[in-house]
């Protein structure tokens, strides 16, 4: 489903509560967001919250996002500190194609990809992935010499463990990776 600008449309749920008096709130849950208003609203009322509240969440989400730019930036910056500033990226961009992977690199090009998946985790897993992939323009192979730049980033192990948990959770609910 679509807007009318051919942007996906937001999935709203929307929970009435009778113990809610006079607060509206709203979070993401999966790929819809969810609206708890008190069961006292109209229906015209309810519309106008949904609508805020719908647009608060989304106005969040986007300024977590970080844009392109400020994806090179970030990977500039980690390769500074932990990669001794020897992976240097042309590009590194958000993509929608990847549903297997969480992140890709050319070394011919020196161009980073990562997986829009990854725009809800915590930012040390999106830094864990950019220095995975970074650390491939230094060393193309999952190698031990690759590892070892990987392994400098201090959140590597726990961020492959929540990437990993992710992962299993995504295939029990049937969801895929």
């Amino acid at each position: 489903m679509t807007n009318g600008s051919g942007e996906p449309q937001t999935q709203v749920e929307v929970r009435r509560s009778k113990r809610r008096r006079r607060t509206v709130s709203a979070y993401r849950e999966g790929d819809r967001i969810v609206v708890l208003i008190p069961a006292s609203l109209t229906r015209r009322q309810e519309a106008e919250w949904v609508e805020t509240m719908v647009a608060r969440v989304e106005k969040a989400e986007a300024r977590r996002r970080p844009s392109d730019d400020e994806l090179l930036r970030r990977a500039t910056g980690l390769s500074q500190t932990w990669l001794r500033g020897r992976a240097l990226p042309a590009t590194v961009r958000w993509v929608d194609n990847q549903r297997s992977r969480w992140g890709s690199c050319t070394p011919v090009d020196r161009s980073i990809r990562l997986s829009r998946r990854l725009q809800d985790m915590p930012d040390w897993v999106v830094d864990y992935v950019l220095v995975h992939e970074l650390a491939h323009l230094i060393e193309a192979g999952h190698n031990d010499r690759f590892w070892a730049w990987v392994d400098r980033y201090p959140h590597a192990e726990r961020a492959k463990a929540w990437l990993d948990g992710y992962s299993a959770g995504a295939r029990l609910a049937g969801g895929g990776d």
